[in-house]
C-alpha cells in the first residue's frame, strides 16, 4: 500500500470511487474516508443506499453507475456489499470491488443466510422490528439495532458519543432485503479486495474469510468492528487505493 497516502495523489484518469453504505448506516459513515481518497485526488460519490430490498437497491446504485464516465472502484460496506455484487454485473466501466466487512453473495444466495452460515453474530437478538404498512396493502418489516446496544453489536470501536449518535440516526433496513436472493455475482468477474473485520459482532469473520477466498479475492485483516469505516477509515481508504491502482494503471 501507499507508504505515505496523503501526499502522494493518483496518476492523472483516476477512477471515481463509489461507496456504498449497508444496514443502520447512512452515507456520512464514508465521510473520514472519503476525505482521504478526496485528498489523494479521487473524485468519490458516498451513495444513499435506499435499504427497502435487493433488487431495488442494486437498480438505483446501477442508475448511478451508468451515469459516472470513466473507470469506476466500487466499494460496500456490510449489506452494501450485496448491493454491489447485484449492480456491478456487466455494468461500464467498474475496474474493481472492494469489499468493506461486507457481503458477497452468489446467486440464489441471501445476505441472511450469509451471515448465519458460521457462528458469532449477535445481531439478531439486538434487532428492534418495526411494522411497515405496504403502499398496496398488508405489513412488512422495519429493522434497526436497539439504540443501547448499538456500540456494543455494531460499533464497539467508535467513541461513545459518536457511537450514540450513529445509533440514533441509523437508517432502517426492510427485513425482506436482508432475505432476498441475488441473481448475479459481480465478483465472479470483476477483480476484488476484501477487509475482514476480526471483531466484528454483525458478520462472523469466518463469514468473510469464506466468501472471500470463494471469490479468489485479495483480502487483508484488521482488529476492528463492523463500523470499521467510521473507527479506522484510514486503513479503508488504503485498501480502495490499492484496489484503485492495480486495476486502472
Amino acid at each position: 500500500m501507499n507508504a505515505n497516502p496523503e501526499v502522494s495523489a493518483p496518476e492523472a484518469g483516476s477512477p471515481t470511487i463509489v461507496l456504498v453504505h449497508g444496514a443502520f448506516a447512512d452515507s456520512s459513515s464514508w465521510n473520514e474516508v472519503v476525505a482521504r481518497l478526496r485528498r489523494r485526488g479521487y473524485p468519490v460519490t458516498a451513495v444513499a443506499n435506499p435499504l427497502r430490498g435487493l433488487r431495488e437497491d442494486a437498480g438505483y446504485l446501477r442508475a448511478v453507475l451508468d451515469s459516472l464516465s470513466g473507470p469506476i472502484v466500487l466499494a460496500g460496506h456490510s449489506y452494501g456489499g450485496s448491493v454491489v455484487s447485484e449492480a456491478a454485473q456487466g455494468a461500464r466501466g467498474v475496474t474493481a470491488l472492494v469489499y468493506v466487512a461486507g457481503f458477497m453473495p452468489d446467486v440464489g444466495e441471501s445476505t441472511a443466510e450469509l451471515s448465519a452460515k458460521f457462528p458469532g453474530s449477535q445481531l439478531g437478538p439486538a434487532l428492534h422490528p418495526v411494522p411497515l404498512p405496504l403502499p398496496g396493502g398488508g405489513t412488512s418489516m422495519d429493522l434497526y439495532i436497539q439504540q443501547d446496544r448499538f456500540r456494543e453489536v455494531f460499533a464497539a470501536d467508535v467513541a461513545p458519543e459518536l457511537a450514540e449518535l450513529m445509533a440514533a440516526t441509523q437508517r432502517p433496513i426492510t427485513a425482506s432485503a436482508l432475505q432476498d436472493k441475488a441473481a448475479e455475482a459481480a465478483w465472479k468477474s470483476v477483480p476484488s479486495w476484501t477487509m475482514v473485520t476480526t471483531q466484528d459482532l454483525c458478520i462472523p469473520a469466518d463469514s468473510m474469510r469464506f466468501m472471500a477466498e470463494r471469490a479468489g479475492s485479495m483480502t487483508v485483516e484488521i482488529d476492528g468492528s463492523h463500523a470499521v469505516a467510521v473507527s479506522q477509515p484510514g486503513p479503508v481508504a488504503d485498501l480502495i487505493d490499492t484496489a484503485a491502482r492495480a486495476t486502472t494503471r
